[in-house]
């Protein structure tokens, strides 16, 4: 059981899908998008701008780097360009306040560490915080029910989802007795099977892929994926072993007192805004001013005579070059790949390897009456939301309650549902229209959450990402590195790459990685400025 604590709380961490998009299904436009062809100079500009740092792509790895060199680094000097017409990536709010809806069609909440709510309290965002509640259920369906998620160890010996047997399984492995490691890289599969057992797979980690990766974890790296939880077997000899270890190196080096100015959530939980999460990016856009340049699309990039980078965009103004000292790629890695493909070849094919499967975001409302009356704790839909591990012959992978998990998202009376389709395993929900996605998920939901008579739902939102999520598979970390090291290897000091692809799909983890990224580029700064 200690080994389900272990598996569940990861799962009980999260929601469904950190988030993807809703709209009219269409191709989104990269960030940045790519060169015509390859050229070893730009053109003839008619505009010439200089920065200590550039930064490509708006997304919210690329403004939170901007924040971070700004206001942890003193580096004042910079630009973020963005080819969309608006700033924030695939962050997408949107709100009928006629009618009282409030949606995400992107990421859809965050989980509240120090580094996020730092971030929020720099841009101002601190009174604008909601949290979800701590212990508001989360669910995973499992032979035709939704079975709650144990939140704490004493659930633990009462929990449905997994028999006895299951259990003790996953207790032992846990504790390291066990099929020793292979000595070599593990899918998230064989780790888990190996080291928890097929229950703990099947019904919890399977789906908790589905959720935040969308994913095959057959194929998705366990080092790469979830590193923190790989790692405890590495330093440890088990997971158990591992954690008493990490817990007793966190006691020799105490962490520095936490910055007063944070609040501090209560448990476990997820948070995002009052007006939702494109407050965020909106609120660093304001703050940087005319340093972030829209509709900015970057044709290329060279390595400038005397030391830096030239980069050569088209923008509403006409052409602009922009010389840098440093430069960081916040844009997919598909469209970074063919940006540095005049720069580095190897770099571009390493950059080229890297998967991204379709996902389909459907919004829709439903009037409480048509929640099932078993679904319902004290006369209300209450929870997070749910997970369906493939095996259960559901198509969607999973649905957030969003009228349940934060305040104002649905008039009196209605529920609003956010629910993700597709992913690595069902690749074909691009070809499907939006009226075809509608229905896929009101047939699911009418099989565990939905009375089968109720009417049909309000379609508020659909929209299809042609490429959502990064995928972590087997060799991501080697790909990348060697992304990094032709780079390097090249002589390209002071090009920088960020986003997703490199520190992690979810949202509090690209703004982690703007704190890295903002750091690498401070240093890198200071050591060029005694060149």
């Amino acid at each position: 059981m200690a080994g389900a604590t272990m598996a569940t709380a990861t799962v009980a961490a999260a929601s469904p899908l950190r988030g993807r998009v809703t709209g009219r299904p269409h191709r989104v436009r990269p960030r940045c998008a790519t060169a015509s062809s390859a050229t070893e100079t730009p053109a003839a500009p008619g505009v010439r701008l200089s920065a200590e740092c550039v930064i490509v792509g708006a997304g919210i790895s690329g403004l939170c780097t901007a924040q971070a060199l700004a206001t942890r680094y003193g580096v004042s000097d910079l630009l973020v360009t963005e080819a969309r017409d608006r700033p924030g990536g695939n962050i997408t709010t949107v709100e009928r306040p006629d009618e009282g809806y409030l949606w995400e069609e992107g990421p859809n909440s965050f989980q509240p560490s120090d580094p996020v709510l730092t971030m929020a309290v720099d841009s101002g965002l601190k009174d604008d915080l909601v949290f979800g509640d701590p212990n508001a259920p989360r669910f995973v369906l499992w032979e035709g029910k939704l079975r709650p998620v144990p939140s704490k160890p004493g659930d633990l010996p009462f929990f449905s989802l997994m028999s006895i047997p299951g259990k003790l399984r996953a207790g032992l492995g846990a504790l390291g007795i066990r099929p020793p490691p292979p000595g070599r890289e593990e899918s998230v599969e064989e780790f888990v099977r190996r080291n928890l057992g097929a229950e703990v797979f099947e019904r919890l980690i399977e789906p908790f892929c589905s959720g935040v990766y969308a994913g095959d974890p057959s194929k998705l790296s366990m080092k790469a994926a979830f590193g923190k939880v790989w790692r405890l077997e590495e330093i440890g000899g088990s997971i158990i072993g591992g954690t008493i270890k990490a817990i007793q190196d966190k006691g020799k080096n105490p962490k520095p007192p936490r910055d007063p100015r944070l609040p501090a959530p209560k448990g476990q939980t997820v948070a995002s805004f009052r007006k939702g999460l494109a407050m965020l990016p909106n609120a660093i856009a304001s703050r940087l001013g005319s340093k972030v340049k829209l509709s900015w699309k970057l044709t290329s990039i060279t390595k400038a005579d005397n030391q830096g980078y030239v980069l050569g965009y088209e923008t509403p103004e006409g052409l602009v070059s922009v010389q840098a000292k440093s430069v960081i790629m916040t844009i997919p890695s598909y469209v970074a790949s063919d940006i540095l493909r005049p720069l580095s070849i190897d770099a571009a094919d390493a950059l080229s390897k890297f998967y991204y499967p379709p996902v389909a975001a459907v919004t829709v409302s439903y009037p409480k009456e048509a929640i099932r009356k078993e679904c319902l704790i004290d006369g209300e839909l209450q929870g997070f939301g749910q997970l369906h591990p493939r095996s259960q012959g559901v198509e969607t992978l999973g649905t957030i309650y969003s009228s349940s998990l934060f305040p104002n998202r649905a008039p009196a009376g209605r529920v609003l549902l956010l629910n993700y389709i597709g992913g690595s395993t069902n690749t074909g929900i691009v070809s499907k229209t939006e009226s075809d996605l509608v229905g896929a998920v009101d047939r699911d939901l009418r099989k565990m959450l939905i009375n089968p008579r109720a009417a049909d739902p309000l379609a508020l939102g659909v929209r299809v990402w042609p490429q959502a999520i990064p995928q972590f598979l087997i060799g991501h970390l080697d790909r990348l590195a060697a992304a990094k090291s032709a780079l390097g290897q090249g002589g390209y000091d002071g090009l920088f790459l960020g986003g997703n692809y490199v520190a992690g799909v979810a949202l509090g983890r690209c703004i982690e990685g703007a704190y890295e990224s903002a750091s690498q580029v401070s240093d890198f700064l200071t050591k060029y400025a005694y060149k």
